[in-house]
């Protein structure tokens, strides 16, 4: 579903996207693991569109889409939640819902009414649907992040830290809701912190470092490695 090969990215002298290759498989998913700085949500910037690659090649269903504007690969159904939920805050949960789908789909607000409806089921914000976004627990957030997200309704979802900032009984109960969304077939890459969150719905892990992919596989194998060990953890191996 989506490849990347030797995707190359600097601001200047400071490269932050080092030749990465990686592959998804359709209904895959992939978690992505890297100390501050590593250049993960660049990454989805690149797969986004929101940053144009010095070189590289990024293809999705087998099509190039290097250089197509961010709308585009919307409509194509890459979705996309963002690490700091930036959503409209006078604006009701609902109404959030509206806006993400019918311009992330090109649809009018009639048609997408009931998708919209079944959401707010999928992301348990039913109760929340007629309150302020501006009024929104921290939890409440994220899941509206999520659900503005899967309004545009994305084939490929990529998730930036949306456990980040939870609580450990919060965090269950998003990977739960997570883990439901996975299950009706979307592709996810997720970047995260809270590992145990990744561990428990990803199928394989890809780990940055400067810039560089430095190792992607099994979660297990990837987070037993001397390497990641040593740069991710900060354990002297």
């Amino acid at each position: 579903m989506l490849k990347l090969v030797k995707m190359c990215k600097s601001f200047g002298a400071v490269c932050v996207a080092d030749e990465i290759s990686f592959e998804v498989s359709k209904g895959q998913a992939l978690g992505v693991i890297g100390p501050n700085g590593a250049g993960k949500s660049t990454l989805f910037n690149l797969i986004t569109g929101n940053l144009p690659p010095d070189r590289g090649y990024i293809g999705f269903e087998e099509q190039d889409i290097t250089r197509l504007p961010p709308m585009k690969r919307v409509r194509m159904g890459i979705g996309r939640s963002f690490q700091i939920p930036q959503p409209f805050h006078r604006m009701t949960v609902f109404e959030n819902l509206m806006v993400a789908a019918a311009f992330g789909r090109g649809l009018s607000e009639a048609e997408v009414i009931d998708d919209c409806v079944s959401i707010l089921e999928q992301t348990e914000m039913v109760p929340r649907a007629n309150v302020l976004a501006g009024q929104l627990s921290l939890l409440e957030r994220k899941r509206l992040e999520l659900a503005r997200a899967l309004a545009t309704e994305p084939k490929l979802l990529l998730l930036d830290e949306i456990a980040g900032g939870l609580t450990e009984g919060e965090c269950q109960k998003l990977i739960a809701t997570i883990r439901g969304i996975h299950r009706t077939g979307v592709t996810i890459v997720w970047i995260e912190h809270v590992l145990h969150a990744l561990t428990s719905v990803v199928d394989r892990l890809l780990v940055l470092d400067f810039g560089r992919v430095i190792g992607i596989g099994d979660p297990m194998s990837i987070m037993a490695s001397k390497e990641v060990k040593e740069i991710y953890l900060g354990i002297d191996v």
